[in-house]
């Protein structure tokens, strides 16, 4: 058989048959195609660190059992990250021990913990709760887990104020790995001095000093002055940078955002405050963004 080409189902079933077929199925080398293929996409790094720091903390476990350390309590429900506890119970009256059959720090591990969805990881959601105009366009930070029978993920947002925290069903389309920068902390804007009218960005905007940043879709414009005609355009020339967000009607206070791409800060007042922008550069996210413009411009 061919192992490469099995995919991950197959390689998951093969995998308790025998030794020799656990070590062929369970080779990391078969299954970083397979994390690539279905997880690469939602699952960043922040979501590795946190796998890491179960997979350091199971290993303790082992430490302390070799040791004639007590079992901790906790153990069934860490296999149960990577098995269904089904297969396991299986397993345990047959009088093998389930957890030396998988290897904690393997891709197959952390892909089967992913599958089951209970183990759950940092995520950006778009359009945090879907259906609400207030967050149009935006993309917030949430703790996802998938859901193998709706192949969708329950995200849990961060509280806002008083707010109860969110929790809703999303779809593949509407989540992406985080990009680096906490929700709570600025980010560094280093392509101020390269954005030029039709550049797609994102900005950060939180409603006060207290909430969490949420990204916002939105792109560079022209300058009221700019003769876009026989001179050209000379925007990129100018201190002053325009930032439009295209789904809200023309006079709206959420239309434009002005500011120096010289001397740019957190700006706001009681309406909320702008915070750090990246330029979105790739074909692919763009793309994301403008499948969720609305088909009416929002008041």
């Amino acid at each position: 058989m061919h192992f490469g080409k099995a995919v991950a189902a197959e390689l998951c079933k093969m995998s308790g048959v025998c030794s020799y077929l656990r070590e062929r199925c369970t080779s990391d080398h078969l299954w970083k195609r397979h994390m690539k293929e279905k997880w690469s996409r939602v699952v960043g790094e922040e979501a590795w660190r946190k796998w890491e720091l179960q997979v350091a903390l199971r290993r303790d476990v082992d430490v302390g059992e070799e040791t004639g350390g007590v079992r901790s309590k906790g153990w069934m429900g860490w296999l149960g990250c990577v098995w269904p506890l089904s297969w396991l119970k299986r397993k345990m009256e047959d009088g093998r021990k389930p957890w030396r059959i998988l290897p904690v720090d393997s891709l197959i591990s952390f892909y089967q913990a992913l599958e089951s969805g209970r183990f759950s990881f940092p995520a950006q959601v778009y359009n945090r709760e879907n259906g609400n105009a207030g967050f149009l366009l935006s993309c917030y930070d949430a703790e996802i887990s998938y859901n193998s029978r709706t192949n969708k993920f329950y995200a849990r947002y961060p509280p806002h104020g008083k707010r109860v925290p969110a929790i809703e069903e999303v779809t593949w389309e509407r989540v992406r790995a985080p990009i680096g920068t906490s929700a709570h902390d600025l980010h560094i804007s280093e392509c101020l001095t390269e954005l030029n009218p039709g550049d797609h960005i994102e900005i950060q905007w939180r409603r006060n000093k207290k909430f969490p940043y949420g990204w916002w879709y939105g792109v560079v414009g022209h300058l009221e002055v700019c003769d876009r005609g026989e001179h050209g355009c000379c925007c990129h020339a100018s201190d002053t940078i325009v930032l439009e967000f295209n789904h809200y009607a023309p006079g709206s206070r959420w239309r434009r955002k002005i500011i120096n791409r010289k001397e740019y800060r957190e700006d706001g007042n009681e309406d909320g405050f702008y915070g750090g922008i990246r330029k979105v550069q790739k074909k692919e996210e763009i793309s994301v963004w403008k499948q969720f413009c609305p088909a009416e411009v929002q008041d």
